[in-house]
């Protein structure tokens, strides 16, 4: 009679845990590409919005208008930058409308809010009526810091403007200092006029 040879219990058992480790290890490596998949789109996403904040407050301040405006009752400079710290607009600027016709003149304005979002401040017009109240737009989160500094005609950095209170004319530049709530760091300097 011929004996019919098979598997022992141990080579079973061996060749069970050899595929259970090559299991393992493959679950482990397609967690690591799923992790760094959700990481890169993140850090992609975060940046993207990012460059479309500076290229959104560089285009404003592009079209920064010399224009003072009527308020309240009074009259506003055409660039009135504050401190933070107050529940006013950090920046509030005259700007005048793009050569592609999509937009009108108007008093815009950024400030960073409770939530560590920088707020985008529209008013309807460059003249504001009394008690209007401008649309507040999020244009960039996770921002824990939001400085901005004003370059006056003797080439030193400030941190309000105007320098003076009959002052009409625009800062020369302004450098906007950012840091995000991942601690990146990001300084950018817009040049206003020549």
């Amino acid at each position: 009679m011929k004996r019919v040879r098979g598997f022992t219990l141990i080579e079973v058992m061996t060749a069970l845990l050899v595929l259970s480790l090559l299991a393992l290890m493959s679950y482990r490596g397609l967690g690591a590409v799923l992790d760094a998949r959700e990481h890169v789109k993140h850090e992609t996403d975060k940046w993207r919005s990012v460059a479309a904040f500076f290229s959104r407050f560089e285009r404003d301040v592009e079209l920064a208008a010399p224009r003072p405006v009527r308020s309240a009752g009074s009259i506003a400079p055409p660039w009135l930058g504050v401190p933070p710290g107050t529940s006013a607009a950090s920046l509030e600027f005259s700007r005048f409308a793009s050569n592609a016709g999509v937009d009108t003149a108007r008093r815009i304005g950024y400030r960073l809010n409770d939530r560590n979002e920088v707020e985008l401040w529209l008013w309807a017009g460059l003249d504001v009526a009394p008690d209007a109240q401008p649309a507040r737009y999020a244009v960039l989160t996770g921002v824990k810091t939001f400085e901005l500094q004003y370059l006056n005609p003797a080439l030193v950095w400030v941190d309000a403007w105007p320098a003076s209170p009959t002052d009409q004319a625009l800062p020369r530049a302004v450098r906007l200092r950012i840091v995000l709530s991942s601690n990146e760091e990001i300084v950018r300097v817009f040049v206003l006029q020549s």
